[in-house]
């Protein structure tokens, strides 16, 4: 749990950034599924969370720098409210638990902000993502829909950003939680996978563990023996002895930080030649990501040596030719893995990139490279201190793209076409940790690696036959 004072220090620094105007802060509203009254699972902004800590729909919050005046908006229970949801606690004990002292009515926000636009302050805000808020910010603001974006504070994003990249101690610990859901979710499918089971039957419970030990999934679980489609959320498919099984699944915990787990694993229990010359080949690019990974490398180095290492073991197999390093300078690797190595986490499981991947992943030092699979690379800075993010390398065979890039003659002198049709019913691999880089390093998050190893992950799936 993260103490008052920290989130008093947080807005503290915040101001001391921003200098002059209003900062506003929009918590998010609930969301109807179908109708009014019955709505998805309540998810507050993160950027609302970490600066004010209220995790309840229908609550704004500005700051006003020059006055060193914070005010929480939001409105009291009436009975009918108490009647569905039990007693509440008031809008001003919410907001001294995190060390406001200043209330007001959700109601007098539009009036607040009216006048400081009338005395000519500047309105310094997110840009938004959900529709409800995008309203409710154009009204409040009068400008459309259309140019909230472009007028977002640049200046309140990138201050947000130094801030919430680097994580204390409170939010490593809650990371850390997180995790430790994430490996049960994960050793549940290890454990109880089986020849002849619905793919949604796994899918169903790490869903079910993620919300009995925390909030919720931390994004939508990808669960699938078609692991060439990187983010596969159809669980209809039927395990089948000889595939591979591509899960990626993270858990929020209770205070709603994140984690992000992939493994890929055999059905049946047993991995083939041909299934581990790729596993192995993917495993050791995840070790190399992580010897690498520590303060003063940039993230997109770490990407790069990924890549050289792909493109040397699959020349081996016979599936690349020519010189690794020209490979590798052009793009040719980004055939079997067109995403990125990795991205950061914490409060959001891609963590700010409601504020756009480039403030978060690049700065003002890296440059977004435009080749493809390169140009993917959410989290390419470098690293510091305190950054929580994500060591995932993949391999697919996507034969859609493989049969583009054959037509196209793309990095023909580097890839052996004919050689990839054997591997076109071969699915994908990825491998994915959630990394600390520490002062002199990095480590895993969690008490524990999951299993990764070939030998490790057969050991946990080694009764697992037919259902």
């Amino acid at each position: 749990m993260v103490p008052k004072k920290i989130y008093i220090a947080r807005r503290d620094a915040l101001a001391k950034d921003i200098e002059k105007g209003i900062i506003l802060f929009l918590g998010n509203s609930e969301a109807p599924a179908n109708y009014l009254g019955n709505c998805y699972k309540f998810r507050q902004d993160s950027s609302f969370l970490y600066f004010f800590g209220i995790n309840d729909p229908d609550f704004a919050a500005v700051i006003d720098v020059e006055k060193g005046e914070e005010i929480v908006f939001g409105n009291d229970v009436s009975i009918d409210d108490i009647i569905w949801m039990g007693p509440q606690k008031s809008v001003a004990e919410k907001a001294a638990q995190f060390g406001v002292k200043k209330t007001k009515k959700f109601s007098d926000l539009s009036k607040y902000i009216a006048s400081a636009l009338k005395a000519k302050k500047q309105i310094h805000y997110l840009p938004p993502y959900r529709s409800q808020t995008k309203i409710l910010l154009s009204e409040l603001l009068g400008l459309p829909i259309s140019a909230l974006k472009e007028n977002s504070s640049d200046k309140l994003i990138k201050a947000i950003v130094s801030q919430r990249i680097v994580k204390d101690k409170y939010e490593i610990a809650e990371i850390d939680e997180a995790c430790n859901i994430g490996y049960a979710m994960h050793y549940a499918v290890m454990n109880l996978c089986k020849v002849g089971m619905v793919e949604q039957e796994l899918a169903g419970l790490m869903d079910g563990i993620a919300s009995s030990y925390g909030a919720m999934n931390s994004f939508a679980t990808i669960l699938s023996q078609h692991g060439e489609t990187l983010h596969n959320h159809k669980h209809d498919g039927i395990i089948t002895k000889g595939k591979l099984l591509t899960v990626d699944a993270g858990a929020e915990n209770n205070n709603n930080y994140c984690s992000d787990f992939t493994r890929t694993i055999p059905c049946g229990g047993k991995f083939t030649t041909k299934q581990k010359e790729i596993y192995n080949i993917v495993l050791e690019c995840n070790n190399r990501a992580l010897e690498l990974a520590k303060p003063g490398v940039a993230y997109f180095d770490v990407h790069v040596e990924v890549y050289r290492i792909m493109a040397k073991r699959l020349k081996e197999l016979g599936l690349m030719r020519g010189d690794v390093e020209e490979a590798v300078r052009a793009g040719a690797p980004a055939l079997f893995m067109p995403h990125g190595l990795g991205h950061n986490m914490g409060l959001d499981v891609h963590d700010m990139e409601n504020f756009g991947e480039d403030y978060v992943g690049y700065g003002s030092a890296a440059k977004r490279d435009k080749r493809f699979g390169y140009r993917s690379l959410r989290m390419a800075r470098k690293l510091v201190e305190g950054n929580v993010i994500t060591d995932e390398p993949g391999i697919y065979f996507i034969p859609a793209l493989i049969e583009k890039w054959k037509k196209e003659k793309t990095c023909a002198q580097f890839i052996n076409f004919s050689k990839l049709k054997e591997y076109y019913d071969f699915g994908g691999i990825r491998l994915e940790d959630d990394v600390l880089i520490t002062k002199t390093g990095n480590r895993l998050l969690g008490a524990k690696r999951l299993p990764i190893t070939v030998k490790e992950v057969e050991e946990v799936m080694k009764n697992n036959g037919s259902r």
